[in-house]
């Protein structure tokens, strides 16, 4: 698996996510996180909003906190100052932890960041977070965020981006790499919208996994993780597909292969709002 920096601390290239987690076997559901942690995907994403995600991570890295990196997310109407904290408490408790080791605001809503900012601030400080960052921010949202917070704080930028969704590549990224904010791909798989094996794009995918002796799956999240400062966190609801997923972090295509791709799923024109699930 290999590493790019998260809060200045390495995380492997593909991680977990947890969102709609809790609607799959929940016994399957805990087993893929644990195998996802023995492949080395140790960063495991939840958030306050995605239901009962957050205990069923608790019960999946119990005696393992250490091995994890665990970031959860607050939701906009909770991202006062008070609120803030409040959430964080909440989410420490499900997560049956003492800490977090990043904090998102999940997306941008009416309080101002700076309200936002200062209770993450106090959380650092209480040592219940080690980093904060932000999810589904455009590049004019994240020029104010650091702004705000100061340049450097910013530990992260959590976006939609996957082969048929590019559109982070116009700004998103480069703003992000430019002020060293990592960038966490969700729905990197595309959301249950892969592209079909008998789809144009689809066959050049397994073109390129004959070739790497690997699966389209994993040609494609190494694609996206391709270059500094892309992370991806894409959902396993088995072992099995856990695994799958894990193999993707040590898989290097070509530039021949990278170019292939690139032009399957072309980036298209830059859109006038960021795209978001």
């Amino acid at each position: 698996m290999r590493l790019r920096s998260f809060a200045g601390r390495p995380v492997g290239v593909i991680g977990q996510g947890t969102w709609r987690l809790d609607e799959d076997a929940r016994t399957a559901a805990i087993q893929a996180l644990r195998h996802g942690l023995d492949a080395g995907m140790g960063h495991i994403d939840t958030a306050e909003m995605y239901g009962e995600a957050e205990p069923l991570v608790a019960e999946a890295i119990a005696g393992r906190r250490d091995q994890v990196f665990l970031v959860s997310k607050v939701l906009p109407h909770n991202a006062t100052r008070a609120g803030t904290i409040a959430a964080c408490e909440r989410s420490l408790r499900r997560l049956k932890t003492d800490r977090l080791d990043s904090y998102l605001l999940h997306w941008r809503g009416s309080v101002p960041l700076a309200e936002t900012f200062a209770a993450f601030e106090t959380l650092e400080r209480q040592g219940k977070i080690l980093s904060f960052g932000v999810s589904n921010f455009d590049e004019a949202d994240l020029d104010e965020a650091v702004a705000v917070a100061g340049e450097g704080r910013i530990a992260c930028n959590q976006v939609l981006y996957h082969l048929e969704e590019r559109a982070i590549e116009h700004a998103v990224i480069p703003f992000c790499r430019d002020h060293r904010i990592t960038v966490v791909a969700y729905s990197p798989l595309g959301n249950g919208s892969f592209p079909s094996a008998s789809s144009a794009g689809g066959r050049v995918l397994g073109q390129i996994a004959a070739e790497v002796r690997a699966s389209p799956w994993q040609v494609a999240l190494a694609f996206l993780v391709r270059e500094e400062p892309v992370l991806a966190i894409p959902k396993a609801a088995s072992a099995i597909h856990a695994e799958d997923n894990a193999l993707a972090g040590s898989l290097l295509l070509t530039e021949e292969q990278m170019a292939r791709v690139d032009a399957a799923f072309p980036r298209g024109p830059k859109p006038r709002y960021l795209p978001m699930i």
